[in-house]
């Protein structure tokens, strides 16, 4: 695809694709411009540099994520709704949670995100560096959860590239020996037969079960202490 015909938007669209494939690792502009049917040095010309590539991909995501109108919904629900939509987009794309120690990325979708999250805390009673507080409260635990499966897919893109034949079977294999040594202490013994049985898992529901406990406690501090 020549330079002039090739859209930043369609480099950034191939750009996620690719990155959701492949990881941080996996992404250079000879195979994105393989995915576009283009020369490298068009991808170059509208982007600037794969460091910029990658902000700008970054950027996109932000705006999967639902915002709700806080003065149309209560506040626990937008902030239900955003810290799920933000579960969700972490891992469809798991390679930003890479990126956020790597580069530095804010541009105006993660901008209108964070604004938007301050104003549902700000309807929340939280005002200033307090609304700050609750919004990472929030969002940092969001991050925590998101941290296993994108963990878990990059070990599995590195035990490819690294030539591994079955990768699912080396992971399978870890796993075995995960539970060899949990078997030796005894609370994590006696859950080896249970639905949370399986290396790194936790009972269902359990992102939601923090994540309301958190806005409970939100709650509780706009509430003030009881007597």
């Amino acid at each position: 695809m020549p330079r002039n015909t090739l859209t930043r938007e369609q480099i950034l669209t191939a750009a996620i694709a690719l990155l959701d494939a492949e990881g941080l690792e996996g992404l250079n502009m000879r195979a994105l411009g393989q995915r576009l049917g283009s020369a490298a040095t068009a991808v170059y010309w509208h982007v600037g540099s794969k460091d910029n590539l990658i902000a700008l991909a970054s950027d996109q995501l932000w705006h999967e994520i639902t915002l709700p109108d806080p003065d149309l919904v209560d506040w626990r629900t937008a902030a239900t709704t955003m810290a799920t939509d933000l579960q969700a987009m972490l891992t469809r794309h798991p390679w930003l949670l890479q990126a956020f120690g790597s580069f530095l990325m804010f541009g105006p979708g993660k901008a209108r995100h964070d604004d938007h999250l301050l104003a549902v805390y700000e309807a929340a009673g939280f005002a200033g560096a307090a609304a700050d507080q609750a919004a990472a409260a929030v969002f940092t635990f969001v991050l925590g959860n998101a941290l296993g499966p994108a963990a878990a897919a990059s070990l599995t893109r590195k035990l490819r590239r690294e030539g591994s034949s079955n990768a699912e079977q080396v992971i399978s294999n870890a796993k075995a020996e995960a539970r060899e040594t949990a078997a030796q202490f005894p609370r994590l013994r006696a859950r080896l037969d249970t639905h949370s049985a399986d290396y790194g898992a936790a009972p269902d529901n359990t992102f939601q079960f923090g994540l309301q406990a958190i806005l409970d406690g939100l709650e509780a501090l706009q509430r003030g202490p009881t007597r």
